[in-house]
């Protein structure tokens, strides 16, 4: 377990990134992100493609608090249910179950009534808020980038917004939201199985930093030294009848277990 940093301090090389916060009891913990794709991966790109297996495991997995259905009739109602209930109910914004009464218990008198909602329908036709049951405060500068799971086969019944969160100043519900693309049909979204995957991204990435880009629009502008990392990454291994496959697997592989060893 790692111990609650003092907000507005710099972390040390030992802080966590970021720390999540449970507020719904027994909603499922966040976990890293894994090579793999959660063992969806096909054995071939888990073993040759590192660009795939790094993408992957660049983040945490976060869960629904809950398993539940929602269904959309393509105009302004949505409807839904949850595990352990036969009917459906039309969806308002609602609380988690009995999650209000829970928060009230733990809240200071002054907070109590304001627990977060679970679910809540936007004005856009079929768009829904999700909140994932967890908080979220990451270190001084770093931020969450809020998606779908990666590489994982995604459902057909909806789409994630992404968003970032500037989760180290400010300290709400970890949500999203997502646009319903099926109508008449149940959606149903799986505790057992990753429904977004956060990822850490430092502020000084996403902002004026992108406006610093160059372009070389055409070939005749490459210089030797391009073409010559051109010959070794892409002429070189074509013509070597003793090549290995999945060359930059192992040399990213190398160089993460030498910097590893160097710490």
């Amino acid at each position: 377990m790692h111990e609650r940093e003092s907000t507005g301090q710099k972390p040390s090389t030992n802080s966590p990134i970021v720390t999540f916060f449970r507020f719904i009891p027994d909603c499922p913990l966040p976990i890293r992100a894994d090579r793999a794709a959660a063992g969806t991966m096909p054995t071939r790109a888990f073993r040759y493609c590192e660009a795939m297996t790094s993408a992957s495991a660049f983040g945490w997995y976060v869960f629904p608090p809950i398993t539940f259905s929602l269904m959309w009739d393509g105009g302004s109602e949505i409807f839904w249910t949850y595990k352990g209930q036969d009917a459906w109910f039309p969806l308002k914004k609602v609380q988690f179950p009995g999650f209000a009464a829970h928060f009230d218990k733990s809240a200071p008198p002054e907070l109590k009534g304001f627990s977060p909602s679970f679910l809540a329908p936007f004005k856009e036709p079929g768009v829904v808020q999700i909140w994932s049951g967890l908080f979220a405060r990451t270190a001084p500068e770093w931020g969450l980038l809020v998606r779908s799971p990666v590489n994982l086969a995604r459902s057909q019944g909806y789409e994630n917004y992404e968003g970032i969160i500037e989760t180290d100043k400010w300290f709400g519900p970890l949500f999203t939201n997502v646009r319903l693309t099926r109508t008449n049909i149940p959606v149903e979204f799986n505790e057992e199985y990753p429904f977004l995957q956060v990822q850490p991204v430092l502020r000084s990435t996403y902002g004026s930093a992108l406006d610093n880009f160059d372009v070389i629009s055409e070939l005749g502008e490459l210089k030797p030294a391009d073409w010559e990392s051109f010959r070794a990454t892409v002429v070189k291994p074509n013509i070597d009848p003793h090549r290995q496959r999945g060359q930059y697997a192992v040399s990213s592989r190398r160089g993460r277990k030498q910097s590893a060893q160097a710490k």
